[in-house]
């Protein structure tokens, strides 16, 4: 799972809610139209909030959504996935992916013989192999975003040439599917050999990509980023000449849509959805959204939250549904909070696990804890309990984080809201723990078990995505049955387990789910709002 400094609201067929689902799994709204009804050539215009921090999306300093959105038009993937989350494999890549043993575990990949690095090397199993060796965990100095099962990958073995690798597994990983898939590319064996070459070789520069698209120039200072055709590619010839990715603030995107120099931009309220619809030549695209809004606790040892109780007791005191009704009123039909760490609304699993919105409870639970009112704030120790909010400087976050900071004065806790700009907001501000809770955007994907060790396990040398430094032992034992569980059904009751405990626990509250409106010129294909699908680059463009 990969984190995203901004994350929209949007709205239906009209300015208000017009029986829309909230539930992702259901539909896309892309424009769907085949190859011959698009012409050839044209621009494609983006926006992203930072220039990338590092083009590896594996390491910690890459784990951004916007830098693997820039990537996949250009990096490999193994599976296709439909509105649905119903998995093909990716042909281009893969002529078959296949499990082919159960005791041990093993799965054996095909790769297409056509399939080439743009520095005009073969994809072969050794790159597979560099990248679970890479991601396994047991080399400390690869300072990786996510294990993604690799830690349960016993070895890499050539199959029957070098356009085949077999994977055997030590335990039964229950999302293998996942492990080169969704944000989860592949990266070559140049990239991920050595630490040094994993943490810094693409920290200036992309480095050999393998996708319709590649890179023709990149410009920093500018804030610009140009994809081009690909002559090497071996698929079908993408119909877009370019793709440009512009680095803005958040809050300028409508207005870049609304003046013809973007495309295709997330919406992120009612306004931005009805200048949208009042725009000649845009319309606003929706599908029940894959990101989701959520604060993160800090449970550094010293930090004002180290307590779990303390955790405990703000997570009951802040009033989601209250958000929820706030940020996506008129823009989905029964706004409710996201009440799940693991499952989107809508995926087979999702339940309610959270424990609820009990202000009361929550001031009770201070007292006893110590943590006593003394004026407008609780005392303990000397120390009054005020929280830093930390957040992208986005109108909606801090909507948001203006409704938190009300609930908590109301049972005595202080929140400073710190807004910060994209540029170096997970390098500088998430990674290093420098907040007391932040707000930032999850993305989901269709693999919903991969990020459950990246984000809730704790493992004080290897913290992965779990920013907040908050976990226990015994969440730590659950997730690894959880992740090791090959019945479904029986992984889906533990995940919930896991689940229910990451409540517990304080780590982190869900906020709310995306609604998925994208703003996009009436005249573009086969792109807009996705869902779960991912996008078929070669059939982008504009409408002859």
């Amino acid at each position: 799972m990969v984190g995203l400094v901004a994350a929209g609201c949007g709205s239906s067929d009209d300015h208000s809610a017009h029986g829309l689902s909230d539930a992702i799994g259901t539909t896309s709204d892309v424009n769907p139209r085949s190859r011959d009804e698009i012409r050839d050539g044209g621009n494609l215009r983006l926006a992203v909030t930072s220039f990338p921090a590092n083009w590896n999306t594996l390491s910690n300093d890459g784990n951004e959504g916007e830098i693997a959105d820039i990537e996949k038009p250009m990096m490999p993937r193994a599976f296709q996935v439909n509105a649905a989350g119903e998995l093909a494999v990716d042909t281009n890549y893969f002529t078959d992916i296949a499990l082919t043993g159960t005791n041990p575990q093993q799965i054996t990949y095909t790769i297409n013989p056509k399939a080439t690095w743009s520095d005009g090397n073969p994809i072969t199993w050794e790159d597979l192999a560099s990248q679970a060796n890479a991601l396994s965990g047991r080399d400390k100095a690869f300072l990786i975003a996510i294990t993604n099962g690799f830690e349960f990958v016993e070895k890499v073995e050539r199959g029957v040439d070098d356009r085949q690798a077999v994977l055997t597994f030590r335990q039964p990983y229950a999302e293998w599917r996942g492990q080169f898939a969704g944000n989860a590319a592949l990266f070559p064996k140049s990239v991920t050999a050595t630490p040094d070459s994993f943490n810094k070789s693409l920290t200036d520069a992309m480095g050999p990509t393998a996708g319709p698209f590649r890179i023709r120039s990149t410009d920093r200072g500018q804030g610009r980023i140009v994809l081009e055709r690909d002559p090497g590619w071996w698929g079908d010839q993408p119909k877009l000449d370019t793709i440009t990715f512009s680095v803005l603030d958040h809050a300028a995107w409508i207005g870049a849509l609304q003046n013809d120099e973007l495309d295709l931009a997330l919406l992120s309220s009612v306004d931005e959805v009805k200048t949208a619809r009042d725009t000649s030549g845009l319309e606003v695209r929706r599908a029940p959204g894959n990101r989701w809004r959520h604060i993160t606790f800090n449970g550094a040892p010293g930090s004002i939250l180290a307590d779990q109780g303390v955790r405990v007791a703000i997570s009951k005191a802040i009033d989601r549904q209250g958000i929820a009704t706030a940020i996506q009123n008129g823009l989905v039909e029964n706004p409710k909070p996201l009440n799940n760490h693991v499952y989107l609304q809508g995926q087979d699993g999702y339940r309610d696990n959270s424990l609820g919105y009990d202000p009361a409870a929550a001031a009770r639970e201070l007292d006893a804890l110590g943590w006593k009112l003394n004026g407008e704030f609780r005392e303990k120790d000397g120390r009054k309990l005020v929280i830093r909010d930390v957040m992208y400087n986005d109108p909606v976050w801090v909507q948001v984080a203006q409704i938190i900071q009300q609930n908590l004065a109301g049972i005595g806790v202080g929140l400073t809201i710190d807004t910060k700009p994209g540029a170096g907001f997970f390098t500088d501000v998430i990674q290093p723990g420098d907040f007391d809770a932040a707000q930032f955007s999850f993305q989901g994907d269709a693999f919903p078990l991969g990020s459950i060790r990246q984000i809730y396990y704790y493992d004080p040398t290897d913290l992965q995505g779990n920013y907040g430094r908050i976990g226990s032992p015994e969440l730590n034992a659950l997730i690894e049955r959880t992740l090791a569980e090959l019945d479904p059904d029986k992984a889906v009751e533990l995940a919930n387990e896991v689940d229910r405990k990451v409540f517990e626990e304080g780590h982190s509250l869900p906020l709310t789910q995306s609604d998925g409106s994208y703003g996009v010129r009436a005249n573009l294909a086969n792109i807009g709002s996705p869902g779960l699908a991912t996008y078929d680059y070669t059939t982008i463009g504009f409408l002859r």
